[in-house]
């Protein structure tokens, strides 16, 4: 509040319903993020805008704040809290993420801590870190699940727990979805019930939440809570039972159960293969959570340790072993990528280097070379996604190889290597194997995919694969045909002088013919065949330069010089 000074935790919201503009909560959700990747979340109070890089910023009493500032401040407080109880300078941290955030989310939150004046020991995914305590303290090995739903993301990771082994075989899940939706939901429910009444300011929509999430607790425990609230267009009083706290959020429950299917459908795994399954965070305790949970997969899922702690609980192992302390015993950490990482080829297409799902920390590499004669430079266009076309994935950096020596096209061998770390961060290097000129950049895009661009990412790889098959083998035909055309149209420039005028003419009808099927042609077989005419049309003129250039180099020479 104006005048009071930063608050953080419980003090912050207190003031929350008396100053919801300058009250940011849930800020978590907005790590990495754009102005479009929260377009239509009305009811959130705040005033954004949009950084010179494109990360959003939330307007306050004291200016412009991105994400990054606000979790800056948090992490500080709790380094500070940490310093104070141990009355003993931080070392260093290890700092748990959700599975799904992407690259983008991730280095948000690393900056956030690098601000906070904490050493990040590494990211680990929010599931692993359930798993590590899970699996340390109950001795489990097997396949699990890992649910964790908070209060503003959800997450559902399969793993296998093999002696000290935590290897994620998927990840799954939605950063815009947690305990917040369900008080929203509830909120939007209660007020139904009263159509004369709304929630006209900030003020209003901060109580009004307050209220819901009151009730939501009220009803993990108890069949029904009242929801009672003082607004500006007149006084809310709701009876609500557990069935109406159901049927408001069954929406969102759903889609809870739909992310988990698509994990262990990525995981090439039946339900039935699950040993158990880990319930994290504090929205778990809603009771529509562990029956869904229950239903789907068959058994009771395990709740003996606190689903607020169990993450924090995993993070602090993994932080006793990075700092040398082993006594319980070696980890290893096997995390995926969410989504696939690769480079824009010719054409517009994209050339996967990292599939997703791939174990981190990992490096992959594919060669490739120059397009035109005498190129010296080579523009690398990072992406993100599963398509096959590089407009239907999510951009994350460009930067240029330069100081090729001059070759033939074809002729430089280019190695583009991704590297992805620990924490899962990118690093992507270009080497010419010949000459040695290298380039290389960390990704650090100014902000990332949304949640909806993730989901519909994944979706599209499978709903639009037969069209994308189509598309590419299309994009590569025409690449192919202007690559004929380039190097016929050298070879004239070059030799022209060899060929009769009846033979230029037949060689220049095929250009033509090419030529137009470029622009115009949209099946890939016929391009193909315009193309393989044009070769065949040139193998005379071929054999043609190249005896010409033997001649050309026996000029002069005799059998005792040879």
């Amino acid at each position: 509040m104006p005048g009071q000074g930063r608050q953080i935790g419980f003090d912050a919201v207190a003031s929350a319903a008396a100053d919801p503009v300058n009250t940011i909560a849930s800020v978590k959700r907005f790590m990495g993020r754009g102005l479009n990747d929260i377009a239509g979340r009305s009811k959130l109070p705040y005033e954004f805008t949009a950084s010179e890089q494109g990360m959003l910023s939330i307007q306050t009493v004291q200016g412009p704040k991105s994400p990054v500032e606000v979790s800056a401040e948090i992490l500080a407080t709790l380094r500070y809290r940490a310093e104070d109880t141990f009355n003993d300078d931080l070392y260093g941290a290890v700092i748990t993420v959700p599975a799904y955030f992407d690259d983008a989310q991730r280095q948000a939150t690393k900056d956030a801590a690098q601000l906070a004046g904490l050493n990040v020991l590494r990211l680990i995914n929010e599931p692993t870190a359930a798993a590590i305590a899970y699996g340390l303290d109950n001795a489990s090995e097997g396949v699990y699940a890992v649910f964790d739903l908070g209060g503003g993301t959800f997450d559902i990771s399969i793993l296998r727990l093999t002696q000290g082994v935590f290897e994620v075989l998927s990840t799954g899940g939605d950063s815009a979805l947690g305990g917040d939706d369900y008080d929203q939901a509830l909120a939007d429910f209660a007020m139904a019930q009263q159509p004369g009444l709304q929630a006209a300011t900030a003020e209003d929509k901060t109580l009004l939440k307050a209220a819901a999430r009151a009730a939501k607790e009220a009803l993990t425990s108890s069949d029904t809570a009242s929801l009672e609230v003082a607004l500006s267009t007149g006084a809310l009083s709701v009876q609500l039972s557990r069935a109406n706290f159901e049927q408001a959020t069954q929406a969102l429950t759903a889609r809870c159960v739909t992310a988990v299917r698509k994990a262990l459908r990525d995981a090439q795994l039946a339900k039935d293969d699950v040993h158990g399954v880990v319930m994290v965070g504090g929205s778990t305790r809603m009771p529509q959570i562990q029956q869904a949970v229950a239903d789907f997969f068959g058994q009771s899922p395990l709740n003996n340790l606190n689903p607020d702690e169990v993450v924090a609980l995993g993070a602090a192992i993994q932080a006793n072993q990075l700092a040398g302390n082993n006594a319980a015993g070696e980890l290893l950490l096997l995390d995926v990528i969410p989504l696939s990482l690769g480079i824009e080829t010719m054409g517009g297409l994209v050339e996967r280097i990292i599939p997703r799902n791939q174990t981190i920390p990992t490096a992959m590499a594919q060669d490739f070379t120059t397009y035109q004669d005498g190129q010296t430079a080579l523009a690398l266009h990072v992406v993100q996604g599963e398509r096959d076309l590089v407009q239907d994935c999510r951009s994350l950096a460009r930067f240029e190889l330069r100081g090729i020596p001059p070759m033939a096209a074809g002729a430089a061998r280019i190695r583009v290597t991704f590297t992805v770390d620990a924490d899962g961060l990118l690093n992507v290097g270009a080497k010419e194997q010949i000459s040695g000129v290298e380039a290389r950049i960390d990704v650090k895009p100014s902000y990332g995919l949304s949640d909806d661009q993730i989901a519909t990412m994944l979706q599209e790889s499978f709903t639009t694969a037969q069209a994308d098959m189509k598309a590419r083998a299309l994009v590569e035909a025409r690449v192919d045909a202007d690559r004929m055309l380039l190097a016929t149209r050298s070879a004239l420039a070059a030799d022209g002088q060899l060929l009769s005028a009846a033979e230029r003419a037949s060689i220049d009808a095929l250009m033509t013919t090419l030529q137009a099927a470029v622009q115009t042609e949209q099946d890939a077989k016929a391009l193909e065949d315009c193309t393989q005419a044009l070769a065949k049309g040139t193998e005379a003129f071929a054999a043609e330069r190249m005896n010409h250039s033997i001649q050309k180099a026996l000029a002069g020479q005799n059998i005792q010089a040879l």
